[in-house]
């Protein structure tokens, strides 16, 4: 997974992106989010990941959990998300954290690159 990292999320959104690594340090996950600078009530979560062998241990919703209290902490009421319709996974996965899906666009990322956006609003 490490290379489909790209630095610049640990460079610049230190503070909410997250590495989550096992007992011998290996990297097991990650979540790549950012504070939105045009809509001030708002956080984006850009990129997520989980190593196959740990999926269903509660990895990926530890993360999110990490990067909801610190969006919090900063003043953020709401997290968006972005995520392709035919990973019907990670849409369920993201209901099921809470998120509700605000609409699906199509070509939303190019021609035949339709996307659901998905919204969830901190309490």
């Amino acid at each position: 997974m490490a290379p489909m990292l790209p630095k610049l999320f640990f460079l610049h959104f230190e503070g909410t992106s997250f590495v989550a690594e096992d007992e011998d340090g290996d990297l097991v996950g990650f979540l790549c989010g950012f504070l939105s600078q045009t809509a001030r009530d708002e956080a984006y979560i850009h990129f997520v990941g989980v190593t196959p062998d740990k999926r269903g241990e509660g990895l990926g919703r530890t993360l999110y959990e990490r990067f909801f209290e610190e969006v919090r902490s900063q003043g953020r009421s709401i997290v968006r998300c972005v995520t392709s319709p035919v990973n019907e996974n990670s849409v369920a996965f993201h209901e099921a954290l809470g998120f509700e899906i605000d609409r699906v666009v199509e070509d939303y990322d190019g021609p035949g690159e339709d996307r659901v956006l998905l919204v969830m609003r901190l309490s």
